[in-house]
Formats: structure tokens, sequence, C-alpha cells
């Protein structure tokens, strides 16, 4: 059956492989976590979105949040002003937008206080459907709107209208990566995700600040392999529609998207096979299948399809309202609306617990410059964490 990440997602029951302690938790109540705990709720930032898909915090000491909303437009909340009337960027007449499709996220160039330079991906349908990865800056007058002059990094030819990918975002190295899904179409029927001939079913790696339009880093695994496009820095994916990189350890965690049966988070890391097509999660694909697992690597978590239809990838929390999270990888579910938390190492059980049942589509995660996270609704709205009462969550 085709499936698409967000639209055709049904109420589900509870269980999640390795998960302890699950309960009955409304949006504001308790984490199901083993008493005494305090109460983890969700506290409203911004509402009157239509259709939020992504929210960013550039370096730049503003405390402005940049809302992305699908249909081609960036929005700024302003702490103690609210959400700005006029849009940030608004690119509605370059971007097809419905279902996976639209403008998917925005990526501040680590220098963007100084240079004013912010990158996006967003889908086209010009010249055919296909994905997008453009350059814009700043206007020179207004801090809070944007020059709509573009540059055009990168595209890819999109043959189907679901599995976009839709996300760039800066490493720790200071290089762009990207998102793209598989191309759509049920199964990977174009056998994407293992063909390293092709950008689509994998993560990208790419210099903005060399070449023209951009630099293949010298050190990406494939760049001397026949065939291989050099970008590639990691492949096997379904539709890896939101990463995040932890910013203390620079570890890279990937939410893949599954087909009809399991949801996974993977580790990132350069040159990693992580088993699309030929993979589901941990289970081989089709189901019923026989396959090897050598070369592959295997998720650190997964889950089936009586939790969840389609996996949003979070953070590492690294901020200072809820200590007991610290250290601990947030991850959602589009269709239940339910926040998870995991930590461990290669070397360690992986431990994992039920943080909140929100209610919400959670269309993905957000984090900002002091390493607080933020929850975005689908339905229109912004929320963060925090917490009530005394007693911490046990690690």
């Amino acid at each position: 059956m085709r499936r698409f990440l967000w639209f055709f997602c049904h109420g589900l029951a509870v269980a999640l492989l390795g998960v302890a302690g699950f309960g009955g938790a409304a949006r504001t109540g308790p984490a199901s976590l083993a008493a005494p705990h305090r109460l983890i709720v969700l506290q409203s930032v911004v509402t009157g979105l239509t259709a939020p898909v992504y929210v960013a915090q550039p370096a730049d000491g503003s405390g402005r949040l940049f809302i992305v909303e699908q249909a081609g437009v960036i929005r700024i909340f302003r702490p103690g002003v609210g959400l700005l009337s006029t849009p940030f960027l608004d690119i509605r007449s370059r971007v097809a937008s419905g279902s996976e499709e639209g403008l998917l996220s925005v990526a501040f160039h680590p220098n963007y206080a100084s240079n004013g330079r912010f990158f996006v991906n967003y889908t086209s349908p010009t010249g055919g459907l296909h994905s997008v990865i453009a350059e814009y800056h700043v206007s020179a007058g207004n801090p809070d709107i944007a020059d709509t002059t573009e540059t055009v990094l990168l595209t890819v030819a999109q043959p189907f209208t679901n599995h976009n990918g839709g996300l760039n975002l800066f490493g720790p190295d200071g290089m762009l990566y990207i998102g793209f899904g598989d191309g759509g179409g049920a199964g990977d029927p174009q056998g994407n995700g293992q063909r390293l001939s092709t950008l689509l079913g994998k993560i990208l790696r790419i210099d903005v600040n060399s070449g023209s339009p951009y630099a293949v880093p010298l050190d990406n695994p494939f760049v001397h392999t026949p065939g291989a496009r050099g970008e590639i820095w990691a492949y096997g994916l379904r539709n890896p529609w939101r990463f995040s990189f932890d910013r203390s350890t620079g570890q890279m965690y990937i939410a893949d998207v599954g087909q009809d049966s399991w949801e996974e988070i993977d580790l990132g890391g350069p040159g990693r096979n992580y088993g699309w097509n030929i993979m589901e999660g941990t289970h081989c694909y089709p189901p019923g299948a026989s396959c090897s697992i050598a070369g592959l690597t295997l998720p650190v978590t997964e889950y089936d399809h009586s939790v969840g239809c389609a996996v949003t990838g979070g953070y590492v929390y690294r901020g200072s309202r809820l200590p007991e999270l610290v250290g601990r990888y947030l991850f959602g579910d589009y269709c239940s609306g339910r926040i998870w938390s995991f930590a461990g190492s290669m070397l360690t059980r992986w431990t994992q617990a039920l943080v909140l049942q929100t209610g919400l589509n959670i269309s993905s995660f957000g984090e900002d410059q002091n390493g607080e996270l933020y929850i975005i609704d689908l339905s229109g709205g912004v929320y963060t964490l925090s917490a009530t009462g005394a007693s911490p969550l046990p690690r």
C-alpha cells in the first residue's frame, strides 16, 4: 500500500518495542515513567499558523524563531512582540505544496549574523516536479525581511509526489547536509535507495563556502567511487524527513519514515548503508523475504504500526529547563502524537521512555540557541516543553 508521510494516518494503539512504562498521559499530563516524577507539559508559543513544518533560530542574538509554512512562507516570531504580520520570505509562486511537497525547511548559515545567508529546501513544479536547494540572503535594510533573489544550488527530479525528504541542516563541521527520500512509490520501485548514481534515498554533504554553486568535500565517502555521486554522505534511506546533530557530541540522529510496518531511528555516519529497500527497520523487505545484513547499519530503535504511522525526528536535549532530559534524544510520531526519548551508546543498552502524549500532528521539532526544543503541530501551532513539580524523572 502506498503510504504518505502525513495525511493518511489513523489513531493507533500504544505498543513500542523496548519502551518502558506506557500510561494514559494527557497533553498536559505526566510522562509515562516510574514515579515519582515531574509533570512534562506542552507550553504554547505560537498559534494561528498555516501548515507549519519546521522552526529554526539563527545564531544572531535576536531570539527570533523562523517558522516555515508548507505553502512557501517563512514567518518570524519575536519574543515579547509575537508573530510578525509580514513574512520573512514568501516564495509561494515557486513552490508546489500539498501532500509531502512544499517549502520544507530552512537552514541559516553558521555565520548568518555577519553574512545573512540562508538555504531552503522546497518542491518546485516548474519543468517537472523536482526538489530545489536554494540560497537566499536577508535584505540590506530590514533584518525581518529577506531578499527574494534566489541562487539555485541543486535540483533533483522527483518521480512521485511523496518521499521528498525535505531537510537541509548545517552540521558541526560547517557543511550543509541535505536529506532526500527515495523518490516515492511503494517499496522504492526504482531501487534508488541502494543506487549510488542517484541522490534519491540519500543524505548529502556539500560545502556552500567553496565552489560555484557549491563544492563536494574531498573527504566525502564516495568521492572516488566510480559511478557514484560525490555529494552522497550516507544511503539506503526511504524518507529521512528529519535528522539532527547532538550539539554536545556531534552525533547525527536520523529518523527514517518506514513503509507499511516499521519506523526507525538511525545513528548517522559517513558511508553507511541503512538498508532500504533490502530491509525496513531490522526486518527483511518485503515481509517474508530473506536478506543479508552484511554491510548494513541497523537502526538503534524502531517501532511498529500499532504505535504510529510516521516517525518525526527530533533532537538530543541540551537545554536547561528540563535537566531530567539532558542527553536524551527526543522524537515523535505524526499520527499518534506521542513523544519518546532514549539514551545510550553503542556500548550500553539503549533506554527508552514515553515522555508525553500530545494529541498533536507532530510535523517537526526545532531547537533554539539555548538547546530548548520546540514541537510543531501541522494544524497550526508551535509548542515548547516545560515541567511542573519538583521530583526529577528517572534516568
